[in-house]
């Protein structure tokens, strides 16, 4: 695993680190806004006052922290695959590129020792899932990895509620950020609550602190942070532009962890880009929050 120096060298003085996906950026949004974006969500991090460390494989190598040119790889690459934690060692013997998922971006920004991660959405359960199994291995990853995944909750292509009922099996706390209300990527209201809740990132940071001294760290934490009343889909476009969504999946025979990318790409096209507008301003602020919550839990543990 290669670690950016600037990574390397925050970790190492206990300065803040915001560990960051790519499959955002190769699959999660369209050319080419994808590769400005991504800057501006580095950008976004380090005005919080952290280092960001966006994680992907360059080669068959992990790297923990992308300079300009290897972001712009990832953005632009037309053999860049999507990376869950089950394809890592493949695409390591392969030498491939990869855009790592929620879940393999836990692994290695754990494994690097990165503990405050930002994303857009989490993975969860699949609708019909009871028939397909179809479950995303964001869930089980952090059953045994000790992040805290700060996201607008699920999308709303998921089963809300299976996948709440999933995380509390696995022993995955979920703790709203100024909110007892779930989100749901687009919407700030799932329609379902959280039993938990946190009022400023030093509070959040706090938990982290207290996980260490129960000895719980070793479980990943969920903070659900609501999209932003002003950058919130209409719902009742949403919800038309979802059940065309889901329909044209199963038309075309769309399974597994090709959904996401397609109903996203489907959700960009139907809505005239209301729904990018959305997901980008979900993003920034998941990232903004997650910065301010590893400065907090920095300057808790060296002080």
């Amino acid at each position: 695993m290669r670690i950016h120096p600037e990574v390397s060298e925050a970790l190492a003085a206990g300065r803040p680190v915001v560990a960051l996906e790519s499959t955002i950026i190769s699959h999660g949004l369209p050319r080419p806004d994808n590769l400005r974006i991504a800057r501006e969500i580095e950008e976004a991090v380090r005005s919080g006052g952290a280092v960001p460390a966006t994680i992907a494989i360059i080669g068959g190598q992990p790297h923990v922290g992308l300079d300009d040119a290897a972001l712009q790889r990832i953005a632009e690459g037309d053999a860049v695959i999507k990376v869950s934690v089950r394809d890592l060692a493949v695409l390591a013997a392969c030498s491939g590129d990869g855009a790592t998922t929620v879940a393999s971006t836990a692994h290695l920004a754990a494994a690097a020792g990165i503990t405050v991660f930002a994303t857009g959405g989490l993975g969860g359960v699949h609708r019909g899932a009871r028939d397909s199994f179809d479950e995303s291995a964001d869930l089980t990853t952090l059953s045994r990895t000790g992040v805290l995944v700060v996201c607008a909750g699920v999308k709303s292509i998921l089963d809300v509620a299976a996948t709440l009922e999933r995380l509390e099996t696995l022993g995955v706390a979920v703790i709203g950020y100024r909110t007892d209300r779930f989100p749901c990527f687009y919407l700030a209201d799932s329609g379902h609550s959280v039993g938990w809740r946190v009022e400023t990132p030093a509070q959040a940071a706090d938990v982290l602190r207290a996980r260490g001294r129960l000895r719980t760290d070793g479980y990943g934490l969920v903070l659900a942070n609501p999209i932003a009343a002003g950058d919130e889909m209409d719902r009742g476009l949403h919800d038309r532009v979802l059940a065309a969504g889901l329909a044209a999946a199963e038309t075309q025979g769309v399974r597994g962890k090709d959904v996401t990318p397609f109903l996203l790409d489907f959700f960009h096209r139907e809505t005239q880009g209301a729904s990018l507008a959305a997901n980008v301003a979900l993003v920034l602020s998941n990232v903004r929050l997650a910065a301010q919550v590893a400065a907090a839990y920095a300057a808790r543990v060296t002080g």
